[in-house]
């Protein structure tokens, strides 16, 4: 016999799926022309099993979009949408008044301000922090298809950075920290890498990881940025 608890956590099961089946489908593709090694890479690390849900590849439901197409070219219009949600846009503004810019990095030019960073704060999104950005790097290999974006404040200190890679009609978040304020400093560095990303039209969408697995919090934080929830194809070329 079925105990409450079971039959509970499936029909949990059976609303997921309903809800990820009734997503938009987005083709992610590829390009190992970019860097044939990292790319492959990048490839089996998508579309590996999901650490949770096994029966789903690890980033291909309910994954974080941005269709950067919609703006023409033009983050005017990403700019009224994040408006118009009422706190993005005012918390970016903020944190613009208050002297924070934003620039690329070379993250080997910021190992300890990136691990002061990293050790800032003992738990996040509610969970305790992972052990592997409590150990100090002592360099950084970026391979030729990741960049790095960060946010210093107005004495020049790194206080958050996003690493990110363009793996072909799309770039995707690889690491993205910050202290823990209320100046708006991740809604800035977040919308400047985005409008950024429009005027260039290089790649079709911008990825934050998913929804699928995420704390109420990120999931929440995201959707005032402008992602939206995907099933993801992906392609390898």
């Amino acid at each position: 016999m079925e105990t409450p608890e079971l039959v509970t956590k499936l029909m949990e099961h059976a609303r997921l799926a309903l809800e990820l089946a009734r997503l938009p489908v987005v083709r992610l593709r590829f390009e190992q022309g970019r860097n044939p090694e990292g790319i492959r890479h990048a490839h089996a690390l998508f579309t590996r099993p999901h650490a949770r849900y096994k029966m789903f590849r690890n980033k291909t439901m309910g994954i974080a979009l941005i269709d950067l197409t919609a703006f023409g070219g033009h983050p005017g219009g990403y700019l009224h949408t994040v408006r118009r949600s009422g706190h993005a846009g005012p918390q970016s503004r903020k944190a613009a008044a208050r002297g924070y810019q934003l620039r690329r990095i070379d993250r080997n030019a910021h190992i300890d301000e990136i691990h002061a960073i990293h050790t800032s704060c003992e738990q996040r999104q509610g969970r305790p922090m992972d052990q592997s950005y409590r150990v100090k790097r002592s360099a950084y290999e970026d391979a030729s298809h990741v960049e790095c974006h960060g946010v210093f404040d107005a004495t020049g200190r790194l206080v958050a950075y996003c690493s990110m890679g363009r793996y072909g009609n799309f770039a995707a978040t690889d690491q993205l920290m910050g202290y823990k304020n209320q100046d708006g400093i991740m809604y800035l560095l977040l919308l400047s890498i985005v409008c950024r990303l429009i005027e260039e039209r290089e790649v079709d969408y911008f990825m934050y990881d998913t929804f699928l697995g995420a704390q109420p919090g990120l999931r929440d934080f995201k959707r005032r940025v402008g992602f939206r929830p995907y099933r993801a194809r992906y392609e390898l070329v």
